[in-house]
């Protein structure tokens, strides 16, 4: 078992946190392309006509990934009351209160850069439309801001206060997503742009109001 006092445990901690990262991104992936399915087609009509292998291969993936996240689920210490958000112990109230703060910065950006945002280009639609729906990608509008940068919301310093640690820097981000708008910091790559739009999936799935706002982890 790891231990943080442990200089070689912390190093592995730290990159067993980037794989989980990694492996929370394209579980994501799977969960827009599955949401793809059910919008287009039945449960029914899946069953019936759906490639067998595939179908089962799927459901044991699926099975078995739920099967090993609800493992751990059991594992993770239940707190009375609160939360612990980025190492701080909040109470209900203060995680309502950054919750909401959160919501209205995104929608107070989301409202700035719409205007100056534009629709995906057919090139992107063509590279992008494997992974997400039509309705998404007609949806979605971008801003290159070319190096100008978004700065850390107003925010930061109160939570700093709280003792929240692991905020992510946004001047340091290559796109951040704002409801249905994504910005890029500087230009628009590929993996920046399947990034920000996995993310405005999430938006459109769960709804702003039912993202993990405070650890803002909706960028």
């Amino acid at each position: 078992m790891f231990s943080w006092d442990d200089p070689d445990d912390r190093v592995a901690i730290v990159q067993m946190d980037a794989e989980l990262h990694h492996a929370e991104l394209e579980l994501i992936s799977a969960q827009c392309a599955t949401h793809q399915l059910r919008l287009r087609f039945s449960i029914d009509d899946l069953a019936r006509f759906g490639e067998r292998a595939v179908l089962r291969k799927a459901i044991a993936a699926a099975s078995d990934l739920n099967h090993y996240y609800s493992s751990i689920e059991k594992l993770i210490p239940r707190e009375a009351a609160g939360a612990n958000v980025g190492g701080a112990m909040l109470p209900e109230e203060q995680i309502s209160h950054a919750t909401e703060r959160v919501l209205a910065y995104l929608r107070e950006q989301r409202d700035r850069h719409y205007a100056a945002g534009e629709p995906l280009s057919d090139e992107y639609k063509v590279l992008m439309h494997p992974f997400f729906s039509p309705g998404i990608l007609d949806r979605v509008r971008i801003v290159e801001l070319g190096g100008a940068r978004i700065s850390n919301p107003a925010f930061y310093s109160d939570a700093k206060a709280l003792g929240i640690t692991n905020l992510p820097q946004i001047t340091h981000m290559a796109s951040l997503t704002f409801i249905d708008v994504v910005v890029f910091n500087e230009r628009v790559t590929e993996r920046a742009l399947f990034h920000g739009l996995v993310h405005a999936v999430q938006f459109q799935i769960l709804g702003p109001e039912r993202i993990p706002a405070p650890s803002l982890r909706v960028f």
